[in-house]
């Protein structure tokens, strides 16, 4: 058997802790020493420990550990509770990062305030493009609403193209329309291309793969963007401020043309190209 404190070191946990769980009946001792009072536990009881550390960890409340514990919840079972937990705790942990992001994009949008980049936009006319496209809706245009749509349709256009013997004949180009005619307000078409020959068709591709062309644009503002789509917000921001220092409009949504996607995410280098409206 051990001492209380030898047990709180073999389980990872203090001793107030087990007196704890103690009074509230999750982990009697083995035995308590009539005369000293002296709890003792034997190591097999560990294993309860465990289980009461991992539901509790899980979110469950002491009380509710009690009532689980009593039920006799198997290895396996418990297994999959945390398997599930760990898979919550990601999602958690991958969006509290997204977020992290998006804040840092709003402090360098801010810090920015005032500049007016020259060089870096160039004014350009854009020839017509032929794209096998995949099309999805976000919930907006912000970037944590773009991205979770528009890379599963990217894994997958690429999967369907490389699975036909297609070979793209340019970088990708993404773009975006409203979707108010079919979702909610403020939801936006994402439209994913990768830019194919005159011979390939849509039914080489299959599924939902449409074939379209972008027309020409005579004019567009475009700038390039180095670094994750996720903090494109200053870059997007200083050209829509040249836009409207020279006295320009937009007319549309700006197309995105990627010149380069390693696995490196902050290695991205993508153009953003925005149509000016005509006359302006």
């Amino acid at each position: 058997m051990f001492t209380i404190g030898d047990f709180a070191k073999h389980g990872r946990v203090s001793v107030r802790m087990l007196r704890h769980y103690d009074a509230l009946g999750l982990l009697r001792p083995a035995r308590v020493d009539p005369f000293t009072g002296y709890r003792h536990y034997e190591a097999g009881q560990l294993a309860r420990l465990n289980r009461v550390i991992a539901l509790k960890e899980l979110g469950f409340s002491l009380d509710e550990v009690g009532t689980i514990l009593g039920e006799r919840v198997g290895a396996e079972e418990l297994r999959g509770m945390l398997r599930l937990r760990q898979a919550e705790l990601e999602a958690a942990m991958a969006a509290a990062a997204a977020r992290l992001v998006q804040v840092e994009a709003r402090l360098r949008t801010i810090e920015n305030e005032g500049t007016m980049p020259a060089d870096d936009i160039v004014v350009k006319s854009l020839p017509p493009v032929r794209l096998a496209e995949l099309t999805g809706t976000a919930a907006s245009y912000e970037p944590q609403d773009i991205g979770p749509v528009i890379g599963p349709l990217y894994d997958e256009l690429c999967r369907r193209i490389e699975e036909a013997g297609v070979v793209p004949t340019g970088p990708g180009t993404a773009y975006y329309e409203d979707a108010a005619a079919t979702g909610p307000a403020g939801a936006v078409l994402v439209h994913a291309g990768l830019p194919v020959a005159a011979s390939v068709r849509a039914e080489d591709l299959g599924g939902a793969v449409r074939i379209v062309t972008l027309p020409a644009v005579e004019r567009a503002a475009t700038v390039v963007h180095r670094g994750s789509m996720e903090g494109v917000l200053p870059t997007a921001q200083a050209l829509a401020r040249w836009i409207d220092a020279h006295g320009h409009r937009s007319a549309g949504y700006a197309r995105e043309l990627t010149l380069a996607c390693p696995e490196d995410r902050e290695q991205w280098v993508t153009e953003l190209q925005e149509p000016l409206a005509a006359g302006s």
